[in-house]
């Protein structure tokens, strides 16, 4: 470990401190793994698990394969089943070592991503019934999409016990971002440590060749050579050193047969071997992963020379009884030593071996058929990989076998087309984009495509940019191009009209998007194409039923949910996504669940990850509209969690978030939230979407008393609204716009938005939009003093929000006919306040229920809050709790009590009782509560 003494220290330091998150970065060859096993061995002494992953380069579609494979040696440490949290029996199927020592498995769900959701917090589960441990996954760089998702989510919410150690390559990353994501952040109550690992200087050289040769006076010139021959790298140094002859001298490098190149220092290694041991260690190069032995042998391996090759440490053993190299560096060294024919017959005994298992490998079979030269074989075999990877939802991998072949210049031009066409069809059901993105612009660049595929890969582009990628500005200029190269193709030029067709997108009017339905329709009926009629059928159903017309529900009972051909379900599956969130903004809820179901179960019939994202997003804003409060942060924070590479489909959640942080008084996170749904980039996200998180920012800025800056945003939301000329989507908008308008002095604009919007949703089939009115009219009414007619307004959008039902909105309706009725003098004031603020307590809207307790106060009512149960005076109240939240947050007491409408005073006195019953000395320490 020479020149690692302080990384050695942080990284066993932080081992010992869970719950703690390490990440080991550098280069290959830079020393990560020694590292790991140095501070790993520091640990033997203590009573910690320690549970070895690893990811390989040759990945097969197996997610999640590097935490099981560290997770199958835990038996011993297991408490009695009884005693296991009842979720770790989801991982009985995929850790039948551990079967008996598991609870028994659940129901199976219905929702993958449910059960995927479950099966992460079994695994977080069974982690923290071992701890304290040590969870190390080594070259990470090379994990599957599912793995690193699945490390996000441990990293989040770590065991107790729980250090976690990540070693990765940042040059090998596929795309220049976070390994853990840009949704990760350090948790306050968890260590987490970055180590990069940089080349040694001269003087780590010297340090690490004078160790292996057992020298302390190296000659300084010697040293220097050294140091410029192999960069620094350890790993080179080493295997340099040990290849050298007796004489260290600068003339020495210069003389031996491998003075830098690596290949040739592994080469003077092998010299000793015999041709058996040479012979399984070509093998293993060749295998380019660790492999069994049969397998070795298969490839032109020898079992003697294999334990030779062990013995003398060129090879060595692997988990689970495989064997290979230690460092990717000495594989590539010795595969390149391999003379062009030899390894030519190696690859082709691979590919024999292999192909007669059970369940052939399929990267691995098309890795070698590449380099056996059978270009039919790597093409197949490839192809099938791809296809393979996106059946089991692992669209990246799928992705990158068809990248690696596209970038490939010994493929054939004939070859290239309809790879490129499958990366495009693969790219838009699934979720994975900013490889694909970049691939099908190389290819569009190259120009090597026929006119027809060019405009369909131009097409796909587009559909991918315009809906993972949340670029709908270029998305649409590529679609536009796409049409212009389609012009042969009327099935496909039909799917592009349609896509554009789709009015929640974009700045146009809906004259317009209405002008390419119907040329979508048009060309739809000339062409012979079941998938793409399903695909402009599902267009028109979604398009009829977001803008609330009576007639989407007949045209949503003609999808062909029960066609055949999966592609055309898909489109059903898709369809029946985008109803359910166009019927969750119009109030339709029963409609929406029913949506929902199908559109779930054909998405896991035909493999539609991107629609079934979209349904679990839109259920989160659906669970907000309709009062399902319980755990609704936490589930949407996962969503966006695992979103981290297309975070702008994920606007419903960031939304929703910054509707319950606004409810709760966590004022700065609400408006962070409302910027992420939509406000950072208006013009180019979901217009819907836009408005409502429109719509909060303007009760935001209401609620802050900027009243100017609330005025300023409605206007620029209704211009937009206008210029759409979709009335239905202004529920979550239009009455905030018109409080702020009437209230800030525009009376006359606010009157006029309010004749508009109920000509606008007239005739519509949009029960929310029709609650929405009667709250404008009672807010118009309100800020012109006409109280009966503001009581009445009121009083009639509370029983059409209950009817839906909006308990929330029935809530702020419920209040809104209260002060009405107290400015009346009306004796019924006092329960008209008292029922809303019970309502928003039952949903946790602290800082609503806390503003109608004030109004009651101000009346003379008191509405004592539950205090902490009798006999645990460590239990924080109701309103210590809502203190805590936000003293957690970091909020003044000055903030705290604008918040919850209470004196300064009084939020110090609670401030104390919090620090006193939690047992710490300072705010900072404060957690949020559960």
């Amino acid at each position: 470990m020479v020149g690692r003494a302080g990384e050695l220290r942080a990284l066993a330091d932080a081992m010992c401190r869970p719950p703690a998150v390490v990440l080991v970065e550098g280069e290959a060859g830079i020393g990560k793994t020694r590292l790991l096993r140095a501070a790993l061995a520091r640990l033997t002494a203590q009573d910690r698990a320690v549970l070895l992953g690893h990811c390989h380069q040759l990945r097969e579609p197996f997610p999640y394969g590097p935490v099981f494979e560290a997770l199958r040696d835990v038996a011993g440490r297991l408490p009695g089943a009884g005693e296991l949290n009842p979720v770790t029996g989801a991982l009985r199927g995929h850790l039948p070592e551990l079967a008996g020592a598991l609870p028994p498995a659940p129901q199976p769900l219905d929702d993958p991503r449910a059960e995927r959701h479950r099966m992460f917090r079994a695994i977080r589960a069974l982690l923290a019934a071992v701890g304290p441990a040590v969870l190390a996954i080594e070259d990470l760089h090379w994990a599957d999409d599912g793995t690193l998702d699945l490390l996000r989510f441990l990293t989040g919410q770590p065991p107790a016990g729980l250090a976690m150690v990540v070693t990765y390559r940042r040059e090998d990353q596929a795309v220049a971002r976070p390994l853990l994501g840009r949704a990760y952040r350090h948790q306050p109550d968890t260590s987490t440590v970055v180590l990069p690992l940089a080349p040694l200087d001269a003087s780590g050289v010297a340090g690490l060749a004078g160790a292996l040769l057992e020298r302390s006076d190296l000659p300084p010139a010697f040293v220097a050579r050294l140091h410029e021959r192999t960069a620094g790298i350890p790993f080179v140094v080493e295997e340099v050193v040990r290849s050298l002859p007796g004489v260290q001298e600068p003339d020495a490098l210069d003389r031996m047969k491998a003075p830098l190149l690596l290949r040739e220092a592994m080469a003077d290694r092998m010299a000793g071997l015999s041709a058996a041991a040479v012979a399984a260690v070509r093998a293993a190069a060749v295998l380019c992963r660790p492999a069994t032995e049969r397998l070795i042998t298969e490839v032109g391996g020898d079992p003697a020379g294999l334990g030779e090759a062990l013995r003398a440490g060129v090879l060595h053993e692997h988990p689970g009884g495989r064997y290979g190299f230690r460092h990717a560096l000495a594989q590539q060294a010795v595969y390149d030593a391999i003379s062009g024919p030899e390894r030519r017959s190696a690859h082709e005994r691979a590919m024999a071996a292999l192909g007669a298992m059970d369940s052939p490998p399929l990267v691995q079979l098309a890795f070698h058929a590449r380099h056996a030269g059978d270009t039919g074989a790597w093409l197949r075999h490839g192809t099938a990989a791809a296809e393979q990877a996106a059946a089991l939802g692992d669209t990246a991998l799928a992705v990158e076998v068809i990248e690696g072949m596209l970038e490939d210049p010994g493929l054939p031009g004939a070859g290239r087309a309809p790879l490129a066409l499958r990366l495009g069809r693969l790219a838009v059901t699934g979720l994975s984009h900013q490889r694909v993105v970049r691939l099908l612009r190389h290819v569009l660049r190259e120009g090597f495509l026929p006119d027809g595929a060019r405009g369909e890969a131009r097409l796909n582009l587009g559909v991918v940019l315009s809906n993972q990628g949340g670029d709908t500005a270029a998305g649409r200029s590529e679609i536009m191009a796409a049409l212009a190269e389609l012009t042969g193709r009327p099935a496909l030029a039909a799917r592009g009209w349609a896509g554009l067709a789709m009015p929640g997108w974009g700045t146009e009017p809906l004259a317009r998007h209405r002008e390419w339905m119907a040329r979508a329709e048009a060309l739809v009926a000339t062409a012979d194409s079941p998938e793409v009629a399903a695909a402009v059928l599902a267009n028109r159903a979604s398009f009829e039923m977001i803008i609330g017309s009576p007639d989407a529900f007949a045209v949503a009972a003609r999808l062909p949910a029960g066609h055949p051909c999966t592609e055309v379900r898909r489109e059903a599956a898709r369809a029946y996504c985008n109803l359910h969130d166009s019927a969750t903004s119009l109030g339709l809820y029963r409609e929406a669940e029913r949506f929902a179901e199908r559109g779930r179960r054909l998405a896991a019939e035909t493999g539609a990850r991107y629609p079934a994202y979209l349904l679990d997003v839109s259920t989160v804003r659906r669970d907000w509209l309709t009062g399902r409060w319980a755990g609704l942060r936490a589930r949407a924070a996962a969503l966006g969690e695992l979103a981290t590479e297309t975070p702008l489909i994920a606007v419903d959640v960031w939304l929703v978030l910054g509707l319950l942080a606004m409810a709760t008084g966590e004022w700065d996170e609400a408006a962070a939230h409302f910027q992420a749904a939509g406000l950072d980039a208006p013009d180019d996200r979901y217009v819907p979407i836009v408005l409502a998180a429109a719509g909060g920012m303007v009760d935001l800025h209401l609620a802050r008393g900027a009243l100017d800056a609330a005025v300023a945003e409605a206007e620029r939301a209704v211009a937009r609204l206008r210029r759409k000329g979709v009335w239905v989507w202004g529920a979550q908008l239009v009455p905030a716009a018109v409080t702020a308008l009437a209230w800030g002095g525009r009376t006359a604009a606010a009157a006029e938005l309010v004749d508009d919007y109920a000509r606008g949703i007239a005739g519509r089939t949009a029960p929310a939009a029709g609650a929405a009115l009667e709250a404008a009219r009672g807010a118009l009414a309100a800020a012109g003093r006409r109280h009966a007619d503001a009581a009445a307004h009121f009083a009639r959008a509370r029983a059409a929000y209950d009817a839906l039902p909006q308990p929330y909105a029935a809530a702020r309706a419920g209040e809104g006919e209260a002060r009405a009725r107290l400015a009346l003098g009306d004796g019924g004031a006092v329960r008209a306040f008292r029922e809303p603020a019970e309502r928003f307590a039952e949903l946790g809207a602290t800082h609503d229920a806390a503003r109608c307790r004030r109004a009651l106060r101000d009346i003379g009512v008191e509405v004592p809050l539950p205090r902490g149960r009798r006999g645990e005076p460590h239990v924080l109240s109701r309103r210590e709790t809502e203190v805590a939240r936000l003293v957690a947050l970091g909020r003044t007491n000055r903030e705290i009590a604008d918040v919850l409408f209470l004196s300064t005073r009084t939020v110090e006195s609670h401030v104390a009782t919090v620090l006193r019953k939690l047992g710490v000395r300072s705010r900072t320490q404060v957690a949020p509560p559960a």
